[in-house]
């Protein structure tokens, strides 16, 4: 009799076993399926260079604009505009001042739809146009996700 309850006890000890570990492999499976399909915010600068060009360092513009971050030919400080660390920093070059007016006249610093805007418009930053802001939201978009 001790034998029989001893095997039942057995049995049922593995049930729960089981029950347990296809409760674990099923969290594991959602948790794995969530960050699958959750793409990683970016930073500014990557946001940038994807709206502008795609990350593409060959890309030119309609008005010339080169380099991932599209930037005016007039603006241009040197360099090979393929490579992006030069590219990253002529366009943070350009945007310091951009960015140093902003402070100053809104005693803030730009928020991500801002930054955007400082960028691609800077004469639009507080009336940008509908363009603009629909270039701006993209941007923020990606930062945020």
């Amino acid at each position: 009799m001790l034998d029989l309850w001893t095997r039942l006890l057995t049995i049922g000890s593995m049930q729960a076993l089981l029950a347990n570990m296809r409760i674990r492999l099923t969290v594991l499976i959602l948790t794995a399926l969530c960050l699958a399909t959750t793409a990683p915010a970016m930073d500014r600068w990557a946001a940038l260079s994807m709206i502008e060009s795609g990350d593409n360092d060959r890309a030119i513009g309609p008005g010339g604009e080169i380099s991932r971050f599209q930037i005016q030919p007039v603006l241009w400080p040197g360099g090979n505009p393929t490579n992006k660390q030069i590219a990253l920093a002529a366009a943070q070059k350009i945007m310091l001042p951009r960015i140093e007016e902003f402070k100053q006249s809104h005693q803030r610093m730009p928020t991500d739809f801002e930054f955007y805007i400082l960028w691609n418009a800077p004469w639009q930053v507080d009336h940008p146009s509908a363009t603009v802001t629909e270039r701006a939201r993209r941007f923020s978009n990606l930062i945020q996700r």
